[in-house]
């Protein structure tokens, strides 16, 4: 019995909460609700209309009246800009028609003038009035008259014998002046165009000649231009008012109840894929920015409920947010800092615009998502040639653009540092040292200086950004930057710096070629934590410390004890984003165009596509790849016009001689092979070469049969990982060198020797006349390596490994 009271109370609960899109199955948000005695918007009482239908005729109804005022706005302007064009035409018009009688008058005056002069001077005024009735029947002539030197009439049209008895202005100025007159006067009601030439004797002025034109005319046609522009304002108002409704429902009321249902399913769902908006649509900006609010009420929400103590069931590690709580629970509230030569974000002069790229390069590709994710300062070289145009004083700002999540700190570069640091110690010096690829290479003095001095540059920038700070840790990448570890453990020893070396390390003997490589190893044992691609690479740079310095080589814990500082060399290999494809909050990519649509884009047909995206560099293999796709076509003429490759290629480096040469050498070779094989609508490589954003490489992931990455010598090789991380279909094939680091990774690829182009060929026929099922499962089987193995989970390893590390290492004693 004491249950039966309760039912009627609880049943409007339960209806509005079944109503409530926030409400539905969220415990959390239930109580928070109830506590406040308040329900959702959309919440109504059993009986009463739904809100979201009350919501939606409310808000047609505004955009109607927005609608309305815009046509009547529209229609204002256009009559305003016809009634002054009608305006001005008329004026034009009117000046142009009274120009033409008064030529008229002029000419027919003259005429006159021949056979009237005579008349008047013999006094013979039957023959005069003769003369002047003949020309009362002229079209447009309203008259002519005659007066004498004190203004009496002598002779007149009969229709204006009444009307100009005393003579008009125009004559009395013609006998008075001895010039002649002209005037547009009413006569009867109707405009008329009056012009007096003055008659001559021998002593001067003695008669005038009136000639009278109706000029009535003139108004009429006025009037007509003035209805023609009427008609033209009703008709445009008309096809503006036609326009513009059907430009609001395609373009207004699609959109906009779109992405009212996205957030109604973001509401009660969660993370969901934002509406697809057209490139350049009108609600373009605006869904970006929702999708951005989105992205962070998300992520709040997720705060809010591990503040709760309720951890998200679909929260697993390897995720942004994962990342975020793991380096706050590493790090606490300090922030983390990145030092790369490359910087993520690129501001180049377009004119008078400046444009924002994102440089090609896997440095950028993998870090980026991290410094999205867990926040801090990414100290990086200004490039651009607009760069510290929208920077503070100290070289900073806040990206990503429209959507800020960590700090870029841009350090300037002369010229001169820039050649000898970045174009020649690193990249003519340490890089083909580090890559087995079969280029020299070129150390010198002048670029050993300069590589010194951009060192000591950097670490002032990094010194100023962790001023003040405990313990910070300073995360630094590659080759650039061998030196900066020492350089900043000698200024502030608690720093916990961490170096990763993205490219290979070469074996010692290859390695003593460098003249300054106790320098060198020295600056990098500065480090507490030294991360290398691969176990080998590990492996080799201990045998190098080991064979050219004073140092103990820890083979047990793999480190190094130096001076009393222990540094410990792992592999991390590096990956790419990879969130659980159901909790993807970002934008959505662009659609997947099929392959005809891009063939055709590029001017050719067939029915198998390859892609190979590299930056433009000797060690990527693309020689060596082209060779193995003209074995191909040779051994497998059946594929002749059925398969095309397309090369996307980022030039790079291009003030070196050997990256010169070589962009020569790929695209001589790609010429060479097509002039071999082409046909009418085809030939087997198209060949990109300029740098392509991310966006724009994707369709062709989506559309290909087959990836063909065929490094000579790579350390990881993220391509590799991004094609695979692409395929959410299952499909597609990667071919992948066995010198690529991510080989050791993505072992159901297609391994191949590139220096083989038979083996090269047979990858590419058995890619393409793969088993469906084997190719899926191959697929399947990498990108659940990804999934275990992402960018978000290499961060967390390396901070994590670097935050278990003592900074001070006992030296036993004898050791050294």
């Amino acid at each position: 019995m004491g249950l039966l009271p309760a039912a009627p109370a609880q049943a409007p609960r339960a209806a509005k909460a079944s109503r409530g899109d926030f409400a539905r199955g969220d415990p959390l948000l239930d109580a928070a609700l109830a506590r406040r005695g308040e329900w959702p918007d959309d919440a109504s009482p059993p009986g009463a209309a739904s809100l979201h239908e009350v919501d939606g005729v409310a808000g047609r109804a505004r955009i109607m009246r927005i609608t309305f005022r815009l046509i009547v706005s529209l229609v204002v302007v256009v009559a305003v800009v016809a009634a002054t064009s009608a305006w001005i035409h008329v004026g034009q018009d009117r000046a142009q028609r009274q120009d033409e009688i008064e030529r008229r008058s002029r000419l027919l005056a003259l005429t006159l003038q021949e056979v009237v002069q005579p008349l008047v001077s013999e006094e013979t005024s039957e023959r005069l009035r003769g003369i002047v009735e003949k020309y009362a029947n002229r079209e447009r002539l309203a008259g002519v008259a005659v007066y004498d030197r004190e203004g009496r009439l002598l002779a007149a049209t009969a229709a204006l014998s009444g009307v100009f008895a005393e003579p008009p202005a125009a004559v009395r100025e013609a006998l008075s002046r001895s010039v002649d007159g002209s005037a547009f006067v009413e006569m009867g009601g109707k405009e008329v165009h009056l012009y007096a030439l003055p008659l001559t004797d021998g002593g001067g002025v003695a008669h005038a000649l009136l000639i009278v034109h109706d000029a009535s005319f003139i108004q009429a046609q006025l009037r007509q231009i003035w209805l023609h522009a009427f008609v033209r304002v009703l008709a445009q108002s008309a096809l503006i008012t036609l326009v513009t409704l059907l430009v609001i429902r395609w373009s207004v009321f699609g959109p906009i109840a779109r992405m009212a249902e996205w957030m109604r399913a973001l509401r009660s769902e969660g993370e969901v894929r934002p509406p697809e908006v057209p490139k350049g649509d009108l609600f373009a900006p605006i869904a970006r920015e929702v999708t951005t609010f989105a992205r962070h009420l998300s992520a709040a929400k997720a705060a809010a409920e591990r503040e709760a103590g309720r951890p998200r069931k679909d929260e697993p590690a390897g995720t942004p947010e994962w990342l975020k709580e793991h380096v706050r629970a590493r790090l606490g509230d300090k922030p983390l800092f990145v030092v790369s030569n490359r910087e993520p974000y690129m501001h180049l002069r377009r004119g008078r615009d400046v444009e924002v790229i994102v440089p090609a390069g896997g440095l950028v590709t993998a870090l980026e998502p991290v410094l999205r994710a867990c926040g801090g300062t990414w100290i990086a070289h200004g490039a651009g040639d607009a760069d510290f145009e929208v920077t503070d004083g100290k070289g900073r700002l806040q990206v990503p653009p429209g959507d800020p999540r960590y700090t870029l700190r841009r350090v300037p570069l002369s010229k001169e540092e820039e050649q000898g640091y970045y174009y020649g110690f690193s990249n003519e010096g340490l890089w083909p040292l580090c890559h087995l690829a079969h280029t020299r290479p070129i150390f010198r003095a002048d670029d050993w200086a300069q590589y010194q001095r951009v060192s000591e540059k950097f670490a002032t920038a990094v010194l100023e950004e962790v001023e003040g700070l405990e313990d910070p840790f300073v995360l630094i990448q590659d080759y650039h930057f061998a030196l900066l570890p020492r350089l900043l453990k000698e200024r502030r020893p608690e720093i916990r710096a961490a170096l990763f070396w993205h490219i290979p390390w070469p074996n010692p003997e290859a390695f003593g070629i460098c003249p300054w490589q106790r320098e060198l190893l020295q600056g990098m044992l500065g480090a507490d934590l030294v991360g290398f691609q691969t176990q080998s690479h590990c492996n080799n740079f201990l045998d190098t410390v080991d064979a050219a310095l004073e140092a103990r080589v820890d083979w047990e814990r793999f480190g190094v004890s130096k001076e009393g500082h222990l540094t410990l060399v792992k592999p991390f290999p590096i990956s790419v984003a990879f969130p659980p494809v159901a909790r993807d909050p970002y934008p959505t990519p662009p659609r997947a165009k099929d392959r005809d649509t891009l063939l055709k884009e590029l001017g050719v047909r067939a029915r198998f596509l390859g892609v190979g995206v590299d930056r433009l560099d000797y060690t990527k293999g693309v020689l060596e790849r082209f060779r193995a796709i003209e074995r191909f076509l040779e051994k497998h003429p059946r594929y002749q016009g059925e398969f095309v490759f397309v090369q996307i290629g980022a030039p790079s480096r291009t003030y070196i001689k050997r990256y010169h040469d070589f962009l020569a050498e790929v695209e001589a070779e790609a010429q060479r092979i097509n002039w071999r094989f082409k046909r009418k609508d085809w030939r087997p490589i198209v060949y990109l070469e300029k740098h392509h954003s991310h966006e724009e490489i994707l369709p062709y992931y989506l559309a290909a049969d087959l990836c063909m990455i065929t490094s000579l010598h790579d350390g990881m090789n993220l391509v590799a990982k991004e094609f695979v991380a692409s395929r959410e279909d299952g499909e597609g094939v990667l071919v992948l060198s066995q010198f690529a680091g991510a080989s050791r990774e993505l072992r159901d690829a297609l391994i191949v020797n590139p220096y083989n182009a038979e083996q090269g060929a047979e990858a590419i026929r058995y890619a393409l006349e793969m088993d469906p099922e084997e190719r899926r499962a191959r697929m399947k089987a990498m990108r659940e390596t990804l999934r275990e193995n992402n960018v978000y989970r290499w961060a967390g390893s390396l901070i994590e490994e670097l935050s278990r590390l003592r900074l001070r290492e006992p030296t036993p004693a004898g050791s050294e």
